[in-house]
Order: C-alpha cells, then structure tokens, then sequence
C-alpha cells in the first residue's frame, strides 16, 4: 500500500530547491500551502509566476530592477560605489540609510576551487562604468571571507593605476560585544581599522 500522496511529494520537493529548506520545514510549507484557500494559493502562485517574468538585473549596476535601469542608478550620482557580491547585499546596505552612492553587484567573488575567475563575475562591468564615467571612490563590500579579500584585493588592484580612490568596509569588533570574546583575527582587523575619536 502507498503511504504517500503523489502531489504533495512533488510540492515538498519543489519547496526543497529553496536554499536552507529541508525536508522537514519543506513539509511545513507544503501544508500551509494545501490549508490555504484557493484564492490564496491562486495568488502565491501568481505571485511566485509575476516576479520571475518581471524582475530582471539593471543594465548598470547589476542589481534586481523591474525596469532595464534600478531606481537607485536612475537618481543617485554615480561618484562613489560600493561593489558587493549579490543583489541581497544591495538590501541589506540599504537598511543603512547613510549611503546614498550606487552599487555594483558582482554576482559572485573569485574562487579558483569552483572554477570562478575575473571572466565569471561582472569586473569588466565595472571596470567600464569606471571608465566611462565620474567615478571619484570604489566602495569594496565583499564578505571577508579568503574569497571576498581577494576579490577585492585583486579589484583594487586594477583599479589603481586609474587614479581611483579604493576603500574597504571596515571590519572588527561588533557593537555591544565584550572584547573577551572576539578572536585573534577580528581583534587584529579592529584594531588596524582603528580610527581617531
């Protein structure tokens, strides 16, 4: 006898295609979904539909954008721009509110164990919005992690030479955290970075 039910599976494992979704929690959406209305799963469904055809990446920075140009090329001066590794990291500096620069969205950092190298990722984007435009600071936003470093070292690098202002988000010590517990290298990066009170 089959114990399971052959649409739920496959809506369980749609959910698993989600990154940090499990079985477990898939199984979780996959009821929330079946104890919906109709109306209502017309309307995810739409949804999920809408935002796939819609959104796509501006044509300058890289970012998500419904439109061929973002909202944030479309009406900041491109002076200054912070360059990060995936449109998720746009929202999130976003949150700042104190930048008020354009981005630039890597899609990816080097890493030569995954086969990634300066081709795969979007540095000669920026190298021509750099060129062709008033770009006065590259703003490295990459994580720190061994590939982001690199990234950005190896980024700096090119973009020396053209006389361009290159800076590197500062890392350390988190707000409200007791030095006791920071590590060596954390430790080291907050007190490099240290700046004047």
């Amino acid at each position: 006898m089959k114990n399971s039910i052959e649409s739920m599976d496959r809506l369980v494992n749609s959910f698993t295609k989600l990154p940090a979704v499990g079985q477990k929690t898939a199984e979780r959406y996959a009821y929330a979904v079946i104890n919906m209305n109709e109306n209502d799963v017309k309307e995810f469904a739409n949804n999920l539909l809408q935002a796939k055809q819609n959104i796509k990446f501006c044509k300058i920075c890289g970012n998500w954008s419904e439109d061929d140009v973002c909202s944030i090329c479309a009406s900041r001066s491109s002076e200054t721009i912070c360059v990060v590794k995936e449109p998720k990291d746009v929202v999130v500096m976003e949150r700042v509110r104190n930048y008020n620069g354009t981005y630039h969205v890597l899609h990816g950092v080097l890493n030569p164990l995954q086969g990634k190298g300066p081709d795969d990722i979007r540095i000669k984007e920026l190298l021509e919005r750099v060129n062709n435009g008033n770009v006065k600071e590259i703003i490295m936003a990459t994580n720190s992690d061994v590939e982001g470093e690199a990234t950005s070292m190896y980024i700096a690098r090119l973009l020396k030479p053209l006389g361009i202002k290159v800076t590197r988000l500062a890392q350390g010590i988190s707000m409200g955290s007791d030095i006791e517990y920071a590590d060596e290298v954390t430790l080291s990066r907050a007190l490099q970075d240290r700046r004047e009170i």
